[in-house]
C-alpha cells in the first residue's frame, strides 16, 4: 500500500507535524510519507531531536524509514510491528527528551505488554512540555484513558547545555477510554516554585516574592529549588492550578538580559488568564489532549467504555490547529471546533 503523504510545511510547518505523523503511523500501522519537513521554520529539515524522535518509533515500531538524517525535508517511515520492553533514547543535545517521549508513547499505551524508557537530553527548555507538565496534567489525564504511565526525573536538564535524565514506566491497556473534560470547577490548591541549577539562589527567590506580591497565596505554597547535578545553569518557574478534574501547570524561563521579577509576572499572567476564562484545559494540554482522545476515537472499541471525547479551553492557536488538522487525515475520524466568545469546544470522534 502506498504511504500516505503529508505537507510538512502544513499550517504552523514546524517539528510537530513530524512527530505526530510518526506516532500516529506507529498507531495504526500506516506508511507515510512527510515532505517539506519544517518549511516553517528558518532552520528547515530535521533537527537532531526530531531524527532522534523518529529513530526512536523506528526502534520501537521495527519501522523502515527513508530519509532519517538531519537536514533532511523528506521522510518515508513504514512501521512493521510494535514491540514493548525497555528502550534507552539519548537525544545528544538540549533537544526535548520529552518530545521524543510523546512520539513513542501514544503506540506504547495499547501495546502487548509493559514498557520502560529511559530518556536522555534537555527536560526542561522554552520550547517544549516540562518534565513537570507531564508528571503532573499530562500523565494523569493518559491514566483516566486505562493505561498506568509514571515517570521519575533523576536529573535536570536546562536548555542549552541539556544533560537531564528521566525514566517513564507503561502498564497499557487494550484500547483508549476516552473521556469530557468540559468542566473545571473551582481552584482548590496554588503552587509556585522557582528552580535555579548552577546560578544564585536570590533568583528564585525574587521570582517567589514576586508571585506572592501579586497574590494572597499562603506562605506554604511557594517553594524554592537549588539543583547543583545540572550539567549547565537554568532557571524556571512553574505554578501549579489544582482543580477537581485536572491539574494545570504554566511555566516560564528564565533568560539572558531578563529580570528575574518579569519571568515570574509573566507565568503568573498565563496562570490568571487560565483561571479567569474558567476553562479546564489551558492552551498546551489543548494541544497534548489532542492526540490520546483522537486514537481513542479512531479505535472505536465499545467495549472499552466511552470513544473519544470533547474538552473545553481558550481559543486554538495556530499549532493546536495544525495538530487537529493531522489527526483529522491519520486518524479519518471527524474533529470538530465549537466556537465560543473566550473559550471553544474540542470535539474528537461522533460523540
Amino acid at each position: 500500500m502506498d504511504p500516505i503523504t503529508i505537507d510538512g510545511a502544513y499550517g504552523e510547518g514546524g517539528g510537530q507535524v513530524v512527530r505526530s505523523v510518526v506516532a500516529l503511523s506507529l498507531v495504526t500501522g500506516r506508511a507515510v510519507r512527510i515532505e517539506n519537513i519544517r518549511a516553517g521554520r528558518p532552520k528547515q529539515g530535521l533537527m537532531r531531536q526530531h531524527l532522534t524522535a523518529v529513530q526512536a518509533a523506528a526502534e520501537v515500531g521495527r519501522a523502515r524509514v527513508e530519509g532519517d538524517e538531519i537536514g533532511s525535508r523528506a521522510l518515508t517511515f513504514r512501521p512493521a510491528t510494535v514491540k514493548p520492553g525497555n528502550y534507552s533514547f539519548h537525544v545528544g543535545t538540549a533537544g526535548s527528551a520529552t518530545l521524543v517521549l510523546q512520539t513513542v508513547l501514544p503506540a506504547l499505551l495499547m501495546a502487548e505488554a509493559p514498557s520502560k524508557i529511559i530518556l536522555e537530553g534537555g527536560t526542561h527548555n522554552p520550547w517544549a512540555p516540562p518534565f513537570d507538565f507531564l508528571d503532573k496534567t499530562f500523565f494523569p489525564l493518559v491514566n483516566r484513558m486505562g493505561p498506568h504511565v509514571r515517570a521519575e526525573l533523576s536529573r535536570y536538564g536546562f536548555y542549552p547545555a541539556g544533560g537531564g535524565k528521566f525514566t517513564v514506566w507503561i502498564k497499557p491497556a487494550a484500547a483508549l477510554t476516552g473521556f469530557d473534560l468540559l468542566d473545571r470547577g473551582e481552584i482548590t490548591s496554588h503552587r509556585a516554585r522557582a528552580i535555579v541549577a548552577n546560578l544564585p539562589r536570590h533568583i528564585a527567590e525574587r521570582e517567589m516574592r514576586t508571585i506572592a506580591g501579586k497574590t494572597n497565596w499562603e506562605k506554604r505554597c511557594f517553594a524554592v529549588e537549588e539543583v547543583t547535578d545540572a550539567a549547565g545553569p537554568g532557571n524556571i518557574v512553574l505554578i501549579e492550578l489544582e482543580s477537581p478534574h485536572v491539574t494545570e501547570v504554566f511555566s516560564g524561563f528564565g533568560r539572558h538580559g531578563v529580570r528575574a521579577e518579569r519571568v515570574a509576572a509573566d507565568v503568573l499572567k498565563e496562570a490568571r488568564e487560565y483561571e479567569e476564562a474558567n476553562v479546564p484545559v489551558g492552551p498546551h494540554l489543548a494541544d497534548q489532549l489532542m492526540l490520546p482522545l483522537g486514537v481513542s476515537a479512531y479505535q472505536n472499541v465499545p467495549t472499552a467504555g466511552q470513544v473519544g471525547g470533547a474538552f473545553r479551553t481558550l481559543s486554538l492557536s495556530t499549532h493546536a490547529r495544525t495538530h487537529l488538522d493531522v489527526l483529522r487525515q491519520m486518524l479519518e475520524i471527524k474533529t470538530d471546533v465549537i466556537e465560543g466568545d473566550e473559550s471553544c469546544i474540542v470535539k474528537l470522534g461522533s460523540g
